[in-house]
């Protein structure tokens, strides 16, 4: 046997010999419904182009392309000492940090506190007073009878808000499992601020950002490749740098049309009037039976949230038609349960190195009670990866979009996230997709570059804190409230 070379793997397809006439079918048909070929991916990507310029409109559109007062990137020469305050759905972080005269580099102390679950629907008093505590222990435990001058500090509140001012907020909706009467249609800034007074803590809020905003800025700190910041996760998101002059909502404040300003997409709500998404039936029924009905179209074929879910939704179909056999005799009652799987499900059955599926057969079992065949397993790891790469895929139609706006042939993008950060292969696959959508040479490497991001709650809150202090130092006073 000299000269055949090194006995090459076995693929998962080729499993497929054990797999009966009538599931190999349903398989085909499963493949044919969630894959999404070179056209289509441009498609999309063209009509994302439009989306992104309709958000940009006075009249504004699907995308809301909110404007964040973030003005440039950083240098690399911020300096100074900031706090950052993180709120997300489950846990508060406090951050201080240290940018000290060596470029790019950066110190950080931070501490988290869990977030009660029954102050998501307390009153607006508990929830500030609590936030303010928190900041306080953190303040004492790390400043213990120090008199400290007043610290900026920048406030990532990863909720929907509008802001006319980067240091103020109106809160657009609640969303994370929080539903506090009095805040939504308010600026969160006052109250926030109220409860600190209260304490005599020395801060002063400086800057109000989005996580993809402070993921853009912090990624952009430590690479000046940096052109997007993305989040792939329980949602999706996009932030990028736009000109002044080519954002029409914002013409009446007369600001200089070559100057940078962060833009946060917003853009899991493209394509929600369902013009160009391949949806399919069971994309239909996310959707029809969501919170929000017609809204986060983008978001529910690629986020965390709906991986799993789409996943049952197939199987449950399958059996319940009865054309094929699968799980003959056995009780599906927890596979009829909604949401009860998510994109880590599908992470682990894609994960299993083993030929015979046993770790997936094992998670099956444990999770819905379900007994599987070989031929089952197979069905299984199949379409978890027809969802998989189906999402990865679409998820580059909004990275490359953006570079089609603004003519980038070139660029790192800083993604974060559980999805980009944890699922198998979605990073190959992300790129795979660009490599079609923006027509690169074969052997060319990847023109544009996706890589895991900065912390954007923590240290791009600083950083953004710190950039805004330095415009006021400048005098450029646009979109600033509390001089």
């Amino acid at each position: 046997m000299v000269g055949l070379g090194p006995r090459k793997q076995r693929s998962r397809r080729g499993s497929m010999t054990d797999v009966p006439d009538d599931l190999l079918d349903q398989i085909k048909k499963l493949e044919k419904l969630f894959t999404v070929d070179q056209a289509k991916l441009k498609e999309v990507t063209n009509h994302f182009v439009k989306e992104l310029e309709k958000g940009l409109s006075v009249e504004g559109g699907v995308i809301p392309m909110n404007v964040t007062w973030v003005m440039g990137f950083p240098d690399g020469n911020e300096t100074g000492t900031f706090l950052a305050l993180d709120m997300g759905g489950t846990n508060l972080r406090v951050c201080e940090i240290i940018l000290p005269e060596e470029k790019g580099e950066f110190d950080i102390i931070q501490s988290k506190y869990r977030m009660p679950e029954d102050l998501k629907s307390g009153t607006s008093e508990e929830l500030w007073e609590y936030i303010a505590d928190c900041i306080q222990q953190f303040i004492e435990a790390h400043h213990e009878a120090e008199s400290l001058d007043t610290i900026p500090l920048g406030f990532t509140f990863s909720f929907p808000a509008t802001q006319d001012y980067i240091d103020h907020g109106v809160l657009q909706r609640w969303t994370k499992g929080f539903d506090i009467d009095g805040v939504e249609g308010k600026d969160v800034v006052p109250l926030f601020e109220a409860a600190l007074t209260k304490r005599g803590l020395p801060i002063k809020l400086t800057a109000l950002i989005n996580d993809t905003t402070g993921t853009l800025i912090a990624s952009a700190y430590t690479d000046n490749a940096m052109k997007i910041g993305c989040i792939f996760g329980t949602g999706c998101n996009a932030a990028y740098m736009e000109n002044c002059g080519s954002i029409p909502k914002i013409a009446h404040m007369n600001l200089p049309p070559d100057m940078p300003i962060a833009i946060n997409c917003e853009y899991g709500a493209f394509d929600s009037e369902h013009v160009v998404l391949p949806r399919t039936s069971y994309d239909i029924v996310i959707d029809r039976d969501s919170p929000r009905p017609n809204q986060q179209a983008f978001e529910k074929m690629i986020a965390g949230l709906y991986l799993g879910e789409l996943f049952r939704l197939v199987l449950l179909d399958i059996h319940e038609k009865g054309e094929i056999k699968i799980f003959e005799g056995q009780d599906v009652s927890k596979l009829q349960k909604p949401y009860t799987l998510d994109s880590s499900f599908l992470s682990l059955i894609e994960e299993d190195p083993f030929e015979n599926l046993s770790e997936t057969h094992d998670l099956i079992l444990n999770r819905l009670g379900l007994k599987t065949n070989k031929p089952e397993l197979e069905l299984c790891r199949r379409l978890a990866e027809l969802i998989g790469t189906r999402a990865a895929r679409l998820s580059a139609c909004g990275v490359a979009a953006i570079c089609k706006k603004k003519n980038i042939e070139s660029c790192h993008v800083g993604a974060d996230g559980s999805v980009f950060n944890k699922y198998p292969h979605f990073k190959a696959r992300g790129a795979q997709a660009l490599r079609e959508i923006l027509d690169w040479k074969k052997g060319q490497k990847d023109l544009v570059d996706i890589r895991a991001a900065e912390d954007g709650s923590g240290v791009g809150a600083a950083l953004i804190a710190a950039l805004t202090i330095k415009r006021i130092q400048e005098g450029n006073m646009a979109g600033i409230k509390n001089k």
